[in-house]
């Protein structure tokens, strides 16, 4: 095909373009964070804002200024990298406009499980519990960290858990299959 048929500003433009936002929080619902979690994300994105972006559209203003033009990699890169910013910046903005930060329960409410709560339990065998405990804690989607036992609260086994006292049984439903835990403890960390 010759060059003649190509639109090279489409290739150009579409290179700036970004997939649409997704915010990973179900309809109707509040994006629920621990006060650590909303602390997290309000110091992400002031450093998003104050720094990481000032810094990355310097960058792309100095590579546009080169009096003999500026090497395509480079500029592609740093439209990238500004981009990349600015979308993590929109993100953030409308996690935080949904954002509602959940304090730890009074006291005498830390009998059963509820969000923010740090719950140990045990695969459940006929006779009662067996297996290592498995300890998670139950958190807001953006502080999730499986591999670390923090799950978000839309979770499969944080639905199966909420509620529950020690002691109590649960069924979790999973794509390979259903388990049943034991809760062994509950505690609700600062």
């Amino acid at each position: 095909m010759s060059r003649a048929f190509v639109n090279e500003d489409s290739s150009a433009s579409n290179e700036a373009e970004a997939p649409e936002i997704k915010i990973p929080v179900p309809p109707g619902s509040r994006n629920y964070l621990t006060p650590a979690g909303a602390e997290s994300l309000a110091r992400e994105l002031h450093e998003l804002t104050a720094e990481e972006r000032p810094r990355a559209q310097a960058a792309l203003a100095a590579l546009t200024a080169a009096g003999a033009g500026p090497d395509p990699d480079e500029l592609a890169a740093a439209k990238r990298r500004a981009g990349s910013i600015d979308r993590r910046i929109a993100y953030l903005d409308a996690m935080s406009g949904l954002a509602e930060v959940v304090a730890r329960p009074p006291e005498g409410a830390r009998d059963r499980v509820k969000f923010g709560a740090a719950v140990r339990v045990r695969e459940a065998s006929g006779f009662g519990s067996a297996g290592p405990e498995i300890a998670y804690r139950i958190v807001g989607i953006d502080e999730a960290e499986p591999e670390e036992g923090r799950i978000g609260w839309p979770s499969p086994v944080a639905r199966a858990l909420m509620g529950k006292r020690v002691g109590d049984r649960a069924l979790v439903k999973l794509p390979e299959g259903g388990r049943e835990l034991v809760v062994v403890a509950i505690e609700y960390p600062e």
